[in-house]
């Protein structure tokens, strides 16, 4: 289906539905059930309002798995053949529990994208499974980086409002103020090489290795 609508220029409304459909909270993935380890930074003290909430995730897209699932996504959608991205998407996680969420939102994404649009797209960690299919529906990378960021914030300010004594509107305003953060990183993802993968969100890896042992949780990561 072609390498995608040329970088910087407009989607059009098919693109951009289609865009907009896989990465809405409705698309089942179930990215609902997975809180990044933020379930147990909050249990922690780690995250206890708006302030903290803000300062962890803009961290996790700068500094951790934010950004690598942003050039990872950004990598996959230029070969042709991903399965060297996806081995590499899978090494990277630093818990068994972070592995978990890459590989089921992945296969869900896959799955559900299979029996809509016949293309061959595999199971995949989920950055690799976007990336791919992006490239396969002529999406434009700028856009598809920037909605999957969002996507990505957007649920973890979900999970931390439902975790948190947080209202809906101060997670809004939250989501809001990381939209800066947000283009930058996709900007950036669009010329990193896979040299740049790397990540010092220790805590937040540590998180999610912690939350394998939280006796009460509702979430899976």
């Amino acid at each position: 289906m072609g390498m995608g609508a040329p970088m910087g220029t407009a989607m059009d409304s098919a693109a951009l539905h289609k865009l907009t459909q896989w990465l809405s909270p409705t698309y089942p993935v179930g990215a609902f059930s997975y809180s990044h380890g933020l379930e147990w930074a909050i249990s922690a003290g780690d995250i206890a309002d708006a302030a903290t909430l803000e300062a962890w995730l803009r961290d996790i897209l700068t500094l951790g798995s934010g950004r690598n699932d942003a050039i990872l996504l950004a990598h996959a959608y230029r070969t042709d053949s991903p399965a060297e991205i996806a081995e590499l998407a899978t090494a990277l996680n630093p818990s068994a529990e972070r592995l978990l969420e890459t590989e089921a939102q992945g296969a869900a994404f896959a799955k559900t994208t299979r029996a809509i649009w016949p293309d061959d797209l595999p199971d995949m960690p989920y950055p690799v499974a976007v990336g791919t299919a992006a490239r396969q529906h002529g999406l434009p990378l700028a856009e598809t980086l920037s909605l999957y960021l969002h996507a990505f914030a957007a649920n973890l300010v979900s999970a931390a409002v439902r975790f948190l004594p947080l209202g809906q509107t101060e997670g809004q305003a939250v989501l809001c103020a990381l939209f800066p953060t947000i283009d930058t990183i996709a900007t950036e993802a669009l010329t990193a090489t896979l040299d740049d993968l790397g990540g010092c969100a220790f805590r937040a890896d540590m998180a999610s290795m912690h939350h394998e042992t939280l006796k009460t949780r509702i979430f899976r990561s």
